[in-house]
């Protein structure tokens, strides 16, 4: 297999551009027939979808902290291979990970660094000039696996804005592939965990259009293109992130259930399993020919009500649970429960499958890696299983059977530190906040 060139588009910051810039390139050079692919370094498994949607192709997560070699490299032959060019987009800033050894921190600069490709900077120059300089300068200069290779301005005021920070890139012998000017008719719709996912974005394709048309007039596309270099692998080789829960899959599938990582359904259909999509909002049950349910994270604090309200779908779910197992990852999980409260202050009767009422009125931020060992022996492994997953949610817990006896696995954020016990397990139901990534 031959494997296509690849470059990272990374920011020293949030907030600096970097969907944008990457949406539009994707698109932009798609549409003059290169097969591109996408990547996201990281755990959002919101920004592939968006990728696809400009690519037509699918887009994959790479994570240094959370994926071994062997995984990295499975799924980077994927994306790159036949691919004329591989647009990956970083994550937080370029270097921002967890404190871990080189190369294992999840940060964006790990997969830069492990497959070889340069790094094109997107820098929001709004409030400086020159000075935009010393911060590319501090960049190409903080690890040295890296090559940046240039940069894109964003956000420029003027023509003479343009000039001064150009004159500062001069000065340390960084080339300037482009820069685009202050518009905020560019952005893209966002809420509380990022951006609005791309199924429900309004005229998504003609704001890939336009994202796109604005990228090409202000960035060398055909120089840019040419900084990418051959992805390099060691021996890659097949490997099965998270064993299938099942032979068939019933998969809650619509606006309120869709957080579910690329690269754990093709590595179920690699296992042979075959995945059988439903709508809880359209009151759909899951089949009952099916022997495992899934139901991943997503936005049913939004749509509590529509849910409890869809006996179908609860009932159904039900009558499975007694017979097959079913787990449910973040979203999933508090339908799994006893009730839900929406960011109005409302409690909506859930499942009633675990033994837990959450609530998005009450709101905290819980973010971050979660290594897991499991207690009991269920459709995620064997109990002492590790899974390595991504919890980043904003509902809190209100009540819940707090034994051990009823809890899924025991916890640890990503510098080893003993967070307790996370999730329910209930008869042939499992759940937790935490959205797997792979086995350890």
């Amino acid at each position: 297999m031959s494997l296509g060139p690849g470059l990272l588009i990374a920011a020293p910051r949030s907030g600096s551009g970097k969907t944008t810039v990457v949406l539009g390139l994707q698109r932009a050079l798609a549409r003059r027939g290169l097969k591109v692919r996408g990547v996201k370094c990281g755990p959002d498994y919101i920004d592939p979808a968006f990728h696809e949607a400009a690519t037509g192709a699918p887009s994959f997560n790479l994570d240094s902290f959370a994926m071994g070699g062997p995984l990295l490299g499975s799924i980077a032959s994927q994306a790159a291979g036949n691919a004329d060019l591989v647009i990956a987009e970083g994550s937080m800033g370029l270097f921002d990970g967890i404190r871990q050894e080189i190369g294992r921190t999840g940060a964006s600069a790990d997969i830069a660094a492990l497959l070889g490709w340069p790094v094109i900077l997107v820098l929001d120059v709004s409030g400086h000039a020159q000075s935009a300089a010393a911060v590319a300068l501090g960049c190409a200069r903080f690890d040295p696996r890296l090559t940046i290779a240039g940069v894109v301005l964003n956000k420029v005021a003027s023509e003479r804005h343009r000039r001064l920070v150009e004159d500062g890139m001069a000065r340390i012998g960084l080339p300037v592939l482009g820069a685009l000017m202050r518009n905020a008719d560019l952005a893209l719709p966002e809420r509380h965990l990022g951006l609005v996912q791309a199924g429900e974005t309004e005229e998504l394709d003609a704001r890939l259009k336009r994202l796109a048309d604005a990228v090409e007039g202000a960035v060398d596309l055909d120089r840019l293109a040419s900084l990418a270099r051959p992805t390099q692998l060691g021996s890659p080789s097949d490997v099965i992130p998270l064993p299938p829960p099942g032979q068939r899959i019933a998969l809650a599938s619509d606006q309120a259930f869709s957080f579910v990582y690329p690269h754990v359904l093709v590595g179920w259909r690699k296992a042979g399993a075959e995945i059988v999509p439903f709508s809880p909002l359209a009151d759909e049950a899951p089949r009952p020919d099916c022997d495992a349910c899934w139901l991943p994270g997503g936005y049913p604090e939004l749509h509590a009500g529509r849910i409890a309200n869809a006996s179908l779908f609860i009932d159904g779910l039900r009558s499975f649970a007694a017979r097959q197992p079913v787990h449910g990852e973040c979203g999933g999980y508090m339908v799994l429960g006893e009730s839900l409260e929406d960011g109005d202050g409302h409690a909506h009767a859930m499942a009633g499958l675990l033994p837990v009422e959450t609530s998005y009125a009450k709101r905290r931020m819980h973010l971050g890696y979660r290594v897991a060992d499991l207690l009991h022996d269920g459709v995620l492994g064997s109990a002492g299983a590790r899974l390595v997953g991504h919890e980043f949610h904003y509902a809190s817990v209100t009540r819940c059977d707090t034994s051990a006896e009823a809890a899924f696995a025991r916890i640890a954020d990503a510098e080893g530190n003993d967070l307790g016990h996370a999730g329910h397990r209930r008869g042939l139901v499992t759940g937790s906040f935490f959205h797997t990534i792979a086995m350890r």
